[in-house]
């Protein structure tokens, strides 16, 4: 109950704060929602002039479009800022205060920066993909659709934690960025679906650098029959990674030597 509520708190200043630079939040929602229509536009013109893309035809890629951009308000809304501020606050010493604190550092330091102007942004995701899935030619189970949502829920969470696997070396580095360029380059691939590359490359974006567990797998979950190997799939490569940050936090950690060493 006591990071449940520290959370809650989180929540309410960052509305609060966001209030107060009413600019800068409505230019955040405009700007998303351009990203929105560009995504739908750009696929909408590649089935000008194919059928099937990625084993997908236009309805279900409409889906898959939807879902990477729920997975993209959900990720932007309670975990980029975070992403952004970390290694700001690694290389500030900024460490230093909350190691002192009662309470776990990376629950403050990850999650304690909510961005309340991409809400909205989240909230228009959301009833996006739903319109899309109810008017969908498509049948799906109310199951397979719950469980569809938890997962998208989790590449969100994913895509945050696999930016933290290249982010966290500044403990080492000492740059202000980490390693973020190397992310930005490749992390372009959870937004294209994994039936476009080959097989090798699909097992590399799924078990590796795990992009398609993001919003493509899930999408898949939709669609195809063997819904328990694909949860599965999604299921071992979230872990992997979650237990790889966990690892690489706890080795950096102690590799920290605050700021006035």
């Amino acid at each position: 109950m006591r990071y449940f509520n520290l959370y809650i708190y989180f929540i309410k200043f960052a509305f609060s704060k966001a209030m107060e630079f009413r600019v800068d939040f409505f230019f955040r929602v405009l700007m998303d929602l351009v990203f929105y229509i560009i995504q739908f536009g750009f696929f909408n013109i590649l089935y000008l002039h194919t059928d099937i893309l990625g084993g997908w035809n236009l309805e279900q890629m409409k889906i898959f479009i939807a879902s990477f951009i729920f997975v993209d308000a959900f990720n932007m809304t309670f975990f980029a800022n975070n992403s952004w501020q970390l290694p700001i606050s690694i290389n500030k010493g900024e460490l230093d205060y909350y190691l002192t604190k009662p309470i776990a550092s990376f629950f403050v330091l990850g999650l304690r920066e909510i961005a309340a102007n991409s809400f909205i942004n989240l909230i228009f995701a959301t009833c996006l993909l739903i319109f899309i899935l109810v008017q969908s030619s498509l049948s799906f189970s109310l199951l397979s659709i719950s469980i569809f949502i938890l997962l998208l829920i989790n590449g969100a969470f994913l895509y945050y934690m696999t930016f933290l696997v290249f982010l966290l070396p500044v403990f080492w580095s000492g740059s202000s960025r980490g390693f973020a360029d190397v992310f930005f380059a490749a992390e372009k691939i959870f937004q294209r679906p994994d039936g476009i590359f080959t097989y090798y490359i699909r097992r590399f974006f799924l078990f590796i650098l795990p992009f398609s567990a993001m919003a493509s797998m899930p999408t898949r979950y939709l669609f195809e029959e063997n819904k328990l190997i694909i949860f599965t799939q999604i299921l071992g490569a979230s872990l992997f990674i979650y237990a790889l940050v966990w690892f690489i936090w706890s080795k950096a950690l102690k590799n920290y030597t605050s700021a006035s060493s």
